[in-house]
C-alpha cells in the first residue's frame, strides 16, 4: 500500500519537511517513489510548495495520506474534505490491574 507522508530534513531544531510517497511499510528517510514538493514550518508564513498535479495523481492511483499531511492538502484546497484529528504522542495504556 502506498503512503503519501513527510520526510524530515534540516539542521536540529530548523526541521524542514519533504512531500513523498513511499510505500507504508518502508522507512521514510529511505529510497521513495516520487518527491511531492516541500513544506517549511519554520517561517512565516509558513512555505507549503506542493506539486498539485501529482498529489493528485497519486491520490487517484490509491496512495492514501496521512493525517497530518491530509490537513495540509484541505488548507491549500488541493482536495476537498474536512479536516481529520491527528493523534499526538503515544496512546495511553491502562496501568490498574483488572481483577
Amino acid at each position: 500500500m502506498l503512503s503519501i507522508r513527510l520526510s524530515r530534513t534540516g539542521k536540529k531544531h530548523q526541521p524542514n519537511y519533504r512531500l513523498i510517497v513511499v510505500d507504508k511499510r518502508r522507512d521514510p528517510w529511505g529510497n521513495y517513489l516520487e518527491n511531492l514538493g516541500t513544506y517549511n514550518p519554520m517561517v512565516k508564513p509558513k512555505v507549503v510548495a506542493f506539486k498539485t498535479d501529482r498529489v493528485k495523481y497519486w491520490i487517484g492511483v490509491g496512495a492514501k495520506p496521512t493525517p497530518t499531511v491530509w490537513n495540509l492538502l484541505v488548507a491549500q484546497k488541493i482536495v476537498s474534505g474536512t479536516k481529520t484529528k491527528v493523534p499526538i504522542g503515544k496512546p495511553k495504556v491502562d496501568t490498574t490491574e483488572k481483577k
